[in-house]
């Protein structure tokens, strides 16, 4: 009977463990600011967590970063003010969809270019293989007679 309360009481603890997660919640003026709000903080990234949004976070800096989401909506600053205060302070980083500069330019061309070569080295590759002595190899007569001397000596042992 003992055992089992030592069971239950560690099932009860594992089980109120989410209950001591910060939920924050927002007032906003009304339902656009809510709507931005939702959609900027999906689409930063946490500087600290790398792979997810401030959004989805726990980390101390995207309570900050959601924080000043709601300041700067609240203040009437536009979606590009704001993510404009981001980079600006945390870098480009903070984007999940970088924007096209002189410095990301090849991040985003980096697909095409791989692509590109990858196209290049494959027919450059077929093109020597066909080109190559082997892949034409042309039999002389005495082999073509020799070779089927030996597929008609098979042919007559079968």
């Amino acid at each position: 009977m003992r055992n089992l309360r030592g069971w239950l009481l560690l099932w009860v603890l594992l089980g109120a463990s989410p209950a001591f997660a910060v939920i924050e919640t927002y007032d906003f003026d009304n339902d656009e600011l809510l709507a931005r709000y939702q959609l900027l903080s999906a689409e930063l990234r946490c500087p600290k967590c790398q792979n997810q949004n401030i959004a989805d976070s726990n980390a101390p800096i995207a309570e900050d970063l959601r924080a000043q989401l709601h300041r700067q909506l609240q203040a009437g600053k536009s979606d590009e003010a704001i993510v404009d205060y981001m980079v600006k302070r945390y870098g480009e980083f903070v984007l999940y969809r970088p924007r096209w500069n002189n410095v990301t330019m090849l991040l985003w061309l980096a697909p095409v270019i791989f692509l590109v070569l990858a196209l290049w080295i494959l027919v450059a590759s077929l093109r020597r293989k066909s080109a190559s002595p082997a892949a034409q190899s042309v039999l002389s007569d005495e082999e073509k007679t020799r070779l089927n001397t030996i597929l008609g000596g098979e042919k007559q042992r079968d």
